[in-house]
């Protein structure tokens, strides 16, 4: 699932970025979609972090058993 939103953030940066006309209504929904994913892709990043700190603060999965 974090590929997928990876890959369509990086074409709505593309899209957002290239020199394409486009009406402005459909530029304020790319914009407004761009924001979107990225706010999933930190929320993701931060709970992959949240996740690796508490292995480490366990002692890790090796030393359970």
């Amino acid at each position: 699932m974090k590929k997928i939103i990876n890959k369509i953030g990086r074409a709505l940066q593309v899209i957002l970025l290239a020199p394409v006309k486009l009406p402005g209504k459909a530029m304020d929904i790319l914009k407004y979609l761009a924001i979107g994913v990225g706010i999933v892709e930190s929320v993701i990043d931060d709970k992959e972090e949240s996740e690796k700190d508490r292995i480490e603060e366990e002692g890790g999965p090796d030393e359970s058993q």
